[in-house]
């Protein structure tokens, strides 16, 4: 078991048996890990923000309190996704510490393999450029299903020039932009990676198709674009 996936089973432990305690030696027996590590990943989840409490003495151990944290959450991958991206617009506000911590929660109640691969997501969602964002943040549905499912989008896209032209693009990520949001994905008409302004698509359709695997090397290209990544 990684870390990840035993820090999400030691709140799930101590919320099932809250408010009784268990000690950390019990839990290292659990986990099959030592006391120490098992005392290292409580203080950590305590800095997260979990109301862990600890004591002393024969009865004492380590107990939740159950009504200040968050149960299990069923989220599917894409909706945990939406909940991380919109915390993470907070970072330029006074809000930015407690959004984080309520991200760290969040995903901490998730199941292990959902929380594996909004850890995916995450990555193919990246901010571009040194300014604050302006312009639409809309998703549509369709857009993040076809990241989520890795499959080819048949898009409808006006260019800067006022022209619409049919792609077929397959999907590798999203960029938040100084203009807005952006699809990034390999466009099997200029046969390159191209970067979608989300407002200049008219339409998105999703394809039964697979999109193949990728080098991940379109962040830097879109990058060199000077944050600027429309199509051509």
């Amino acid at each position: 078991m990684n870390r990840t996936d035993r820090l999400y089973a030691l709140v799930e432990e101590l919320r099932a048996v809250a408010p009784r305690p268990r000690s950390a030696a019990w839990l290292a027996r659990r986990f099959e890990v030592s006391v120490r590590t098992v005392e290292r990943d409580l203080e950590a989840l305590r800095r997260s923000g979990l109301p862990i409490r600890s004591a002393t003495g024969r009865a004492g151990g380590h107990s939740l309190d159950r009504d200040r944290t968050l149960p299990p959450v069923t989220l599917t991958a894409g909706e945990a996704l939406a909940v991380s991206v919109a915390l993470r617009a907070a970072e330029p506000t006074p809000f930015a510490a407690a959004a984080r911590r309520a991200g760290q929660k969040v995903l901490a109640v998730l199941p292990a393999d959902v929380r594996r691969r909004e850890a995916a997501l995450a990555r193919q969602v990246r901010r571009i450029g040194d300014h604050a964002p302006v312009g639409s943040a809309k998703l549509g549905d369709v857009i993040g299903d076809a990241l989520v499912a890795g499959r080819v989008l048949r898009l409808a896209y006006t260019d800067r020039a006022g022209a619409v032209t049919t792609r077929d693009v397959e999907p590798l990520g999203l960029l938040w932009g100084p203009h807005g949001w952006y699809l990034a994905g390999w466009c099997r008409l200029r046969s390159a990676v191209r970067g979608f302004q989300l407002d200049r698509i008219a339409s998105a359709e999703l394809s039964d198709e697979r999109a193949a695997p990728r080098e991940p090397q379109w962040v830097a290209e879109l990058e060199r674009l000077d944050a600027e990544p429309f199509a051509r």
